[in-house]
């Protein structure tokens, strides 16, 4: 047992092997996400294949999946280590498999989030940021003293979405196509008479490979240069609060092939490179030095009212795993 922060521990086995081998981590999250407008989230209900119920999905599919096959290996008797991780918080801050990566070390991941059956090796990475505008509070039946902070914004606001555009019109990613912008949350103004002298913006930048923190950064300092030359009242300032990086791993990576050949073997034929939708640990463990490749079992409803997750294609996962 890992407590990486009190009441969000992981849960580490190792199916230790006799010496020689290559050592192979296999990574699921445990945690999940509200359960609002739900029946019975937490009450497992099975219609045929489907297993119905929060976090069936996204992701007690691929983290059974990988349980049932560390069992099964312990019995094989491996030369390598294998290294199951049921990490918290990957829906936040990740700091479930942060704290793995600072431990544990393996030749080769496999992270089992949803992927119906396919090899997914790229994702996007992600920036939350701040923007805040500052104006000067004044009543409002005197605008020569006041400076809107909201307006100032709206400023802003325009220019990112000139921004989404650009980047969204010219892809140069083969799977991933661009990066985007947008803004998320808005907060500012006092009362309805009062000059508002604040407003904050908070924002997510969806990146691919190659888009650093720091061009991120540049973008939005950038933005605000040409506001400020055609107004001088402008005045901004930016905070980066949390950064992820995107995931990529060459389609020719030893673990990569050697999934996508076993999941063929299983399957009948080879199942598709893809790349997934949303941010993974994938990326943390790749960033570790670890090669790293996102498969596991389908199903459908990630965050949604209704999740299920698909039994069969949960127990082939666990089939191909144990020949991995």
């Amino acid at each position: 047992m890992d407590e990486p922060e009190a009441g969000r521990p992981n849960v580490v086995a190792i199916a230790r092997g006799s010496g020689g081998g290559r050592s192979l981590l296999l990574n699921a999250h445990s945690d999940t996400v509200g359960v609002a407008f739900m029946e019975r989230p937490h009450e497992p209900v099975i219609e045929g294949d489907r297993l119905y119920g929060r976090g069936a999905y996204d992701m007690k599919g691929g983290l059974a999946s990988i349980m049932v096959a560390a069992a099964r290996a312990k019995k094989l008797k491996l030369r390598g280590d294998v290294i199951l991780t049921a990490v918290s918080d990957e829906e936040f801050a990740s700091i479930g498999t942060s704290s793995i990566v600072k431990q544990y070390h393996a030749d080769a991941a496999i992270v089992t989030e949803p992927t119906e059956l396919d090899v997914c090796v790229a994702h996007k990475g992600f920036a939350w940021l701040e923007v805040e505008t500052m104006g000067t509070a004044a009543h409002g039946s005197l605008p020569e003293l006041g400076v809107d902070a909201i307006v100032k914004m709206a400023k802003v606001l325009n220019s990112l979405e000139a921004l989404d555009h650009t980047l969204r019109a010219s892809p140069s990613h083969p799977l991933l196509k661009s990066g985007s912008v947008h803004a998320s949350l808005i907060e500012g103004g006092q009362e309805l008479s009062t000059y508002p002298d604040h407003c904050s913006l908070r924002i997510e930048r969806r990146t691919i490979p190659g888009e650093t923190q720091e061009r991120v950064e540049a973008e939005i300092q950038r933005i605000f240069d040409r506001i400020a030359a055609s107004d001088p009242a402008f005045k901004a300032t930016l905070r980066t609060i949390l950064v992820r990086d995107p995931f990529e791993v060459h389609e020719d990576e030893y673990i990569v092939q050697l999934v996508r050949n076993q999941a063929g073997r299983v399957l009948g034929s080879e199942p598709a490179m893809t790349s997934g939708t949303g941010w993974m640990d994938a990326a943390l463990l790749a960033t570790a030095g670890i090669p790293t490749v996102v498969f596991g079992p389908g199903g459908a409803g990630a965050h949604a009212v209704v999740e299920w997750a698909d039994l069969e294609q949960v127990e082939l996962c666990a089939e191909i795993l144990l020949k991995v």
